[in-house]
């Protein structure tokens, strides 16, 4: 008999696409990290954004989703990296760019990790509300770990101006 895999932590995630048709790569996108990566707990609504630290004349579409997974967190970025780049995705080092699709590993659990091609929670979650709103709306009372406060408070405090609304 084949062992069964236990799901241990819970680790909420952001997808995002602004080429192509959105929808149809973040749906794809979420099939394959459900596939590879964990079993689903819950999914935010899709929202349309204001492109975040560029300008483009596509707004993107977001969506949060959380998931159990026996994957260690570095085990887990690799696979949503390997998403990724199996759509297609090209990654530039030249700072915030248009992409068919964007998969961040937010929060793992309560970890803390800091280390190279992986800091957890996500760099920059507080300052985003592309990334608030869909998380708010699956997790608005789990707790960053580092700000020790909720999701729903980090959205009522975020600075960040740029507009989002339901798309479906």
């Amino acid at each position: 008999m084949k062992s069964q895999k236990k799901f241990t932590e819970t680790a909420y995630i952001l997808f995002g696409s602004n080429l192509g048709d959105r929808f149809a790569q973040i749906s794809k996108a979420t099939d394959l990290v459900v596939k590879r990566a964990g079993q689903p707990v819950a999914a935010s609504s899709v929202y349309e954004t204001e492109p975040w630290g560029f300008t483009h004349q596509i707004p993107f579409l977001n969506k949060a989703m959380s998931i159990l997974t026996h994957e260690r967190p570095g085990d887990l970025m690799k696979i949503l990296l390997s998403v990724e780049k199996e759509m297609g995705r090209v990654r530039k080092d030249t700072g915030y760019n248009a992409r068919n699709i964007d998969i961040d590993l937010l929060l793992y659990g309560m970890g803390i990790i800091y280390r190279k091609g992986l800091v957890i929670p996500h760099p920059r979650l507080c300052e985003r509300r592309f990334a608030l709103v869909p998380l708010a709306e699956i997790a608005p009372e789990v707790r960053h770990p580092v700000m020790n406060k909720s999701i729903r408070q980090l959205l009522e405090e975020c600075a960040d101006t740029g507009w989002v609304r339901k798309f479906r």
